[in-house]
């Protein structure tokens, strides 16, 4: 299983959607988790509301947000358990676009969905690709993950 979640090909094209989006969730994620940046901190943001009423404890929902935000933004930036974080961040966006963000519409300037939806976009990709070269899943997999071309000698 644990190979499976770290296969990824031999691929460039991910690195700088790694290192994008990871930065900017792990931002986000600091600001809920450590209140950094200008941020509520863990427990003000735990004390939120959940976007939905069968979302219960609302404190078990939004501390798990948080830590999909920061731990996930980790884990892509590092390519280590690329899809593992990329996986937290699309469920996560998904919930904010559907509970919080729909009914301002697309744009962002109305509070719209399309900065959530961009970040969703970045995680489904990884999630497909895996965390490509200059990765920690790379190097674990070794040359002979799915996609590689083998050592050149």
């Amino acid at each position: 299983m644990f190979r499976r979640l770290i296969a990824t090909s031999s691929t460039w094209f991910t690195l700088p959607i790694r290192l994008g989006l990871g930065a900017v969730m792990i931002a986000h994620g600091a600001q809920k988790v450590l209140g950094s940046f200008g941020g509520p901190g863990f427990n003000a943001f735990i004390a939120n509301n959940t976007p939905f009423g069968f979302m219960r404890p609302a404190w078990l929902w939004m501390a798990a947000a948080a830590f999909s935000e920061f731990v996930g933004g980790i884990c892509i930036v590092l390519g280590f358990l690329t899809r593992v974080g990329a996986f937290l961040i699309a469920c996560t966006m998904l919930t904010a676009i559907i509970g919080v963000h729909w009914s301002g519409g697309f744009f962002a300037s109305n509070r719209g969905y399309e900065y959530p939806l961009s970040l969703l976009a970045m995680s489904l990709a990884l999630l497909i690709a895996g965390g490509g070269q200059a990765s920690v899943d790379k190097a674990l997999s070794g040359s002979g993950g799915p996609g590689a071309r083998g050592r050149r000698r």
